[in-house]
């Protein structure tokens, strides 16, 4: 009886670790990704009154990756408080608090963008589309080739990309969020 209860107690305690261990699995295998967007995340630091938010998600075959970018202004991140309008978005690898290269436009009014990228709402706005492998662009110099989707979905998933608004005023970024998986995938 003794003995019966000891397997037992091993047993339970070996399905909880494993339940504990597909847990944090499951959340470093996130399919839905999300930021919130201000200038207290930038580099350096900015008083703006910009926000915004970032959401994206998946597919179930993980080849695409389905976003939306909202935020509005006024976008006044520079020293004489004066708005400005939006030039482009991107997705930047780069860990919190550090700066990084492009990995993929989100949205751009400079041209500059793979074929396909949506316009930027100009002061306001949602924008939304799909990365796919053909709109990586890099960072070459931080190890990502263009293309290299799953790079992209890698650092994500590790919490070292973040989300960024460049302005007129502020072209280096005028909002930043890190994006994080959502742990809670259904």
């Amino acid at each position: 009886m003794v003995f019966r209860l000891k397997v037992a107690s091993v047993v339970a305690v070996s399905v909880l670790v494993l339940v504990g261990i597909s847990a944090v699995a499951l959340a470093k295998d996130s399919t839905r990704f999300d930021a919130s967007l201000s200038g207290y995340e930038e580099l350096p630091t900015l008083s703006t009154r910009g926000s915004g938010t970032f959401e994206a998600s998946l597919n179930k075959d993980g080849s695409v990756l389905h976003y939306t970018l909202s935020y509005e202004g006024p976008f006044d991140g520079n020293a004489t408080g004066t708005p400005s309008n939006v030039t482009q978005a991107h997705i930047h690898f780069g860990a919190r608090a550090f700066s990084g290269g492009i990995s993929a436009f989100l949205c751009t009014n400079l041209g500059n963008g793979p074929a396909g990228t949506p316009a930027c709402p100009t002061t306001a706005g949602t924008v939304s589309g799909d990365i796919t492998p053909a709109s990586i662009v890099g960072p070459a110099g931080q190890g990502i080739a263009a293309g290299e989707f799953v790079e992209l979905v890698r650092a994500l998933r590790a919490g070292v990309a973040y989300a960024n608004v460049h302005t007129q005023a502020v072209a280096a970024g005028e909002i930043r969020g890190q994006i994080e998986g959502n742990k809670n995938d259904d």
